[in-house]
């Protein structure tokens, strides 16, 4: 009996074996970030410049338990970030046994591909959004009054904006797989670009955490490149489907004659 035929039961046990596998790599990642927790913090305030303009340069907490939970937090999220590559494994090989060869062959070509591209995403807004953001909101109406950021504040800020980032550069790779299986075309894309530009001001008036212009379109212009990008990657899915369609149909000839 083949591994993708097994009985109900099987797959349960072995989707139970892999959740609980991935589940003990989120807790030792999570364990291990919360030791560095200070570490954490001070990389994640980077962005802010030592937060120069508010008194002792630092942000404050305003009760006993902010502190720890948002040490808890970051540490959570850092420990989802580093053990996702393993998680992803793990649900790549639960299914790739129900896939053909070709699909898995494209599975597997994927998975590091959006990993890469989260962490892009992730590391554009740490690096180019975040900086002027943080710079924008800590200057406006400081000559009205004094700002005193709380800690847990900024890091809620920060991580919300750093996963929001990562999921919008999954883009390309999200279309170039739909393409590739035939749920999306080119033509299709390219027909909807004025709309994506729309979007994508949107999305960047919704994801950044002001409301200046200039920050908007540090989103929306990224957002609109990655478009175009896909627009390109999915001419190239088009292509390959056709010449594997293609290559089927000389197969499926030569064995009926």
């Amino acid at each position: 009996m083949s591994e993708s035929r097994l009985p109900f039961g099987e797959h349960v046990n072995e989707l139970r074996k892999r959740l609980t596998r991935a589940v003990i790599a989120v807790v030792l990642c999570t364990g291990v970030a919360f030791v560095f927790h200070e570490q954490i913090l001070v990389l994640l305030m980077e962005p802010a410049q030592g937060f120069a303009g508010i008194p002792n340069g630092k942000p404050v907490f305003i009760n006993l338990t902010e502190f720890i939970s948002t040490a808890m937090k970051a540490s959570l999220v850092v420990g989802l970030c580093v053990s996702f590559p393993f998680v992803l494994y793990q649900m790549v090989m639960f299914v790739a046994p129900g896939l053909t060869p070709p699909e898995r062959r494209w599975l597997y070509a994927l998975v590091p591909a959006a990993v890469g591209a989260f962490a892009l995403g992730a590391f554009f807004g740490y690096r180019v959004l975040f900086p002027p953001a943080i710079g924008f909101l800590q200057n406006f109406g400081s000559d009205v009054a004094t700002p005193m950021i709380t800690i847990g504040s900024y890091v809620g800020l920060m991580l919300t904006l750093l996963f929001w980032m990562g999921v919008v550069f999954e883009m390309p790779v999200v279309i170039f797989f739909l393409s590739r299986l035939g749920i999306v075309t080119p033509r299709f894309l390219s027909r909807q670009r004025r709309y994506a530009i729309v979007l994508a001001f949107v999305l960047g008036a919704v994801i950044t955490p002001t409301f200046d212009p200039i920050n908007q379109a540090l989103v929306a212009l990224p957002i609109i490149a990655l478009y175009e990008i896909s627009i390109w990657l999915s001419k190239l899915a088009q292509r390959g489907r056709e010449r594997s369609a293609s290559k089927l149909g000389l197969a499926d000839t030569d064995a009926g004659t």
